[in-house]
């Protein structure tokens, strides 16, 4: 694997491989404190060059390029902006907390892998610590002869508190097809009304709340005027897999994976949550076999 890890440090890492930059890491960010400060990957690069995230969108400016997230967990909005309450809409609350970067348990970069190992804490808007997490990055596929790389995501959520995390969303609060929360993507302006495609065949709209092992996004591209895929894999060792999506083209391209889209999920004090993830950048439009295909790859060495 020709590629490098570049560490600035209390900012961010960046990989690159040939020179071109495939992702950026910011893992101490910049931001107000109503956006729900936490670490992102932006920009997040095809091969071919052609940036596939967006950050802080004019609409969401807590929208930046693919992090991981909660929009309700417990009363508290890890998301970013007003919060959903239920017979009042969207509430800007003093709930608003942040991911917070503690220390690094690796930085690797080897012949065949390269990659980070992350402490962090979840930090509610009092100050209190709720959750120790631990995060694992690893770029270990590069395919330059069929355009794409893969990165693998490991999050083990840790409940710190001596009561129950709650995991929530809009919807489980009353609004539908709002079910948001967890890993979630954010594409470029130019990708509104791209392509959805999910395990299964089914496609567009129609996947919004439904159950799936995968859903990918095609879009075009202002500029280069090419089109690029992103592929979003749920590990079957995650709770309630196949996860339900949610998913729009309309007014902005997006991806949440959403462990709790229509139901809560509970987790005991003391007890750990892990979530895993292959994200998948590709060259150009990939078609449903093709990434049937490159799913059923992923699972056969050992996620399925």
């Amino acid at each position: 694997m020709s590629a490098k890890l570049l560490h600035e440090l209390h900012s961010h890492v960046e990989m690159r491989h040939r020179d071109g930059l495939l992702f950026r890491y910011v893992y101490a960010p910049e931001a107000d404190e109503i956006e729900s400060p936490k670490p992102y990957f932006h920009p997040l690069r095809t091969l071919a060059g052609d940036e596939v995230t967006i950050y802080r969108p004019h609409d969401h400016a807590w929208h930046k390029g693919l992090s991981m997230t909660a929009s309700h967990l417990s009363g508290q909005n890890f998301w970013g902006g007003p919060t959903f309450v239920p017979g009042k809409g969207y509430v800007q609350l003093d709930n608003n907390g942040k991911i917070l970067h503690r220390s690094w348990a690796d930085l690797l970069c080897e012949r065949d892998t390269v990659g980070f190992e992350e402490l962090l804490e979840w930090v509610v808007a009092d100050r209190r610590a709720w959750i120790a997490e631990r995060r694992s990055v690893r770029v270990s596929e590069i395919n330059e002869a069929e355009g794409f790389w893969s990165l693998d995501l490991r999050f083990q959520l840790e409940n710190q508190r001596e009561q129950p995390l709650v995991f929530g969303s809009p919807t489980t609060e009353g609004r539908p097809e709002a079910g948001y929360g967890g890993l979630f993507w954010r594409g470029p302006r130019s990708f509104r009304q791209g392509t959805i495609l999910a395990a299964g065949g089914s496609r567009g709209p129609e996947t919004m709340g439904r159950p799936a092992a995968w859903l990918a996004y095609t879009g075009k591209h202002d500029g280069s005027l090419r089109r690029s895929t992103v592929l979003f894999l749920d590990s079957p060792a995650n709770p309630r897999f196949p996860n339900k999506w949610f998913v729009r083209s309309d007014p902005f391209a997006c991806i949440s994976c959403s462990f709790m889209f229509d139901e809560q999920y509970t987790l005991a004090p003391r007890d750990t949550l892990t979530l895993e993830y292959r994200v998948v950048v590709c060259n150009g439009e990939w078609s449903l076999e093709r990434l049937e295909a490159l799913a059923e790859a992923w699972q056969r060495r050992g996620h399925g």
